[in-house]
């Protein structure tokens, strides 16, 4: 019997700039509205996400900051949009310049192949 499929991780790579009301907050205020405003909201609304978050403005003026979500699946993923948009961060901290969505490797499974990667050591 063939190993049951499950639906792969989603990954969202969201590019973000910020804006004149972040930037007037210090950085504990900062702090303090995502432990407040964001985490909340997030663990209310769904499960299975993870996020990491990359400083873009040194190399880009039209994005400021990457923020990759990684969702369990589609259905997580959509919970955490519909969670973040209640928030102030969504345009209101930030603008959401734009969204690239995906699944690691998924020409893999469309074509029933190995994947390809690079390891350099």
């Amino acid at each position: 019997m063939p190993a049951e499929e499950t639906e792969p991780p989603v990954t969202a790579f969201m590019l973000v700039k910020t804006t004149p009301e972040w930037l007037a907050l210090t950085v504990q205020e900062r702090v303090d509205a995502f432990a407040t405003e964001v985490l909340p909201a997030i663990k209310s609304r769904t499960t299975g996400v993870r996020s990491r978050f990359y400083d873009t403005e040194f190399y880009s003026a039209r994005v400021t900051d990457v923020w990759v979500w990684e969702a369990d699946d589609h259905r997580a993923y959509r919970l955490l949009i519909d969670a973040l948009r209640e928030t102030p961060f969504w345009d209101r901290y930030f603008e959401v310049v734009d969204l690239l969505v995906g699944t690691e490797n998924g020409y893999a499974r469309s074509y029933g192949v190995e994947t390809v990667a690079t390891i350099t050591t």
